[in-house]
């Protein structure tokens, strides 16, 4: 996201408390890669921007494979009926052939109409009038995806948002679990705090493997940190069970892999400049935060910047081979084994 995550989050739940209000824009425009945050206005426009006994004749839902632009600006341009306003939302709006024409609307919408343009994994051309229109007469919600190292970070934002606090291991056990997902975290975690007990003010990692039904004990983020200390007898352990899991994909492990290493090369590159940088500087260049310090401090001792050049390398041959490339009969879990013993030897 052009602002940072923390924009959009604020500027999202600022759109939803105005909608719990009956405040309303005349144009909402939600386009990006990642859908939690679109969904969540659209979804909360949906919800209170007309009573239940005003729907029926003052609510037009429509998909954008399914409309043109002629058929969207006729809906909007109706006056609302036994109401003070109309909602017109399209969703997946950028499946519709001529999405821009939209911006004719735009230049002179109705008070009375909600009109909301809901895009997913699409944005449209900020070079073009829809998008220049709506920014001035509207709103814009811009909902990129995160990258691994930021979602630590958004799960605390998030958990705070509920007025909670999660703990640094859960929080890097749930990013890993969920990847990139939101919606997969927002999901759940409602189903884990339904199960916890009234007044949890923190939640633990032992509450995430609980209840969310991840093991942290056989977890590629606990493989990681028992290769940053070279634990070998644990990781082999480990990175046997991993492999042999139905779940298990060798690229999306290698990934994983190489998210951490990638973010070791970087802490032993600063190092060679600054050999004591402050917690801050820490934080940004390896987006985590303090707690895990002594583990990098750990991986950055065992992995120079050349040994740790070598395992990214090694891992660019895994990743091949977890694609099917020159693995012979080696099963996934033989390869995991294999990977990790290497990256022990560096």
């Amino acid at each position: 996201m052009a602002k940072g995550f923390t924009d959009t989050d604020s500027l999202c739940r600022d759109i939803v408390k105005d909608a719990r209000n009956g405040i309303f824009k005349p144009v909402y425009l939600l386009m990006g890669d990642e859908p939690y945050y679109v969904d969540m206005v659209c979804d909360a426009i949906l919800e209170h921007c007309l009573d239940e006994s005003e729907r029926d004749f003052n609510q037009t839902v429509c998909y954008g494979a399914d409309v043109n632009a002629d058929a969207v600006i006729t809906a909007a341009r109706r006056y609302p009926m036994f109401a003070e306003r109309q909602l017109v939302v399209v969703k997946e709006a950028q499946m519709m052939k001529n999405l821009e024409e939209l911006s004719v609307y735009c230049q002179k919408p109705l008070e009375s109409t909600v009109l909301v343009i809901a895009m997913h994994g699409a944005s449209a051309d900020k070079r073009k009038s829809l998008y220049k229109t709506v920014s001035k007469i509207g709103v814009v919600v811009d909902s990129q995806a995160l990258r691994d190292y930021e979602m630590p970070k958004w799960i605390t934002m998030f958990y705070n948002g509920k007025g909670l606090r999660i703990a640094p291991d859960a929080a890097a056990l749930l990013a890993e679990h969920a990847g990139t997902d939101l919606n997969k975290i927002a999901i759940e975690t409602e189903k884990m705090l339904r199960n916890l007990p009234e007044g949890v003010a923190e939640v633990s990692a032992e509450d995430i493997e609980k209840n969310v039904g991840i093991s942290r004990q056989f977890s590629i983020f606990e493989l990681n940190k028992l290769l940053a200390y070279k634990d070998s007898a644990k990781a082999l352990r480990v990175a046997a069970y991993i492999g042999s899991s139905a779940k298990f994909a060798m690229p999306m492990a290698v990934s994983a892999m190489f998210s951490y290493f990638y973010k070791v090369l970087k802490y032993g590159a600063l190092l060679l400049k600054n050999p004591r940088p402050a917690n801050d500087v820490k934080t940004k260049v390896l987006g985590v935060p303090p707690f895990f310090f002594s583990e990098y401090d750990a991986a950055v001792r065992n992995y120079p910047l050349k040994k740790c050049m070598a395992v990214i390398a090694l891992l660019k041959e895994y990743d091949y081979k977890g694609k099917g490339g020159d693995v012979g009969e080696a099963t996934p879990a033989e390869l995991m084994t294999e990977l990790t013993a290497k990256i022990l030897n560096m």
